[in-house]
């Protein structure tokens, strides 16, 4: 029997394009920052969570 090796899809990295808005000399994020932790909410489409903690904001 020969071995059969399992394909892993993985997922394009977000563009930076669509994570940060620049503006001049300065760089802001779109996301939110989850106030337990301050890691970069994701954005969902009617919710925003917190992979890290599990925070979830509902839109």
């Amino acid at each position: 029997m020969a071995d059969k090796k399992a394909e892993v899809k993985k997922k394009p990295a977000a563009k930076v394009a669509n994570v940060y808005q620049v503006s001049g000399d300065s760089i802001k994020s779109k996301n939110k920052t989850c106030p337990k932790c301050g890691v970069f909410m994701a954005n969902h489409k009617n919710r925003d969570t917190c992979g890290t903690c599990g925070y979830m904001e509902k839109k």
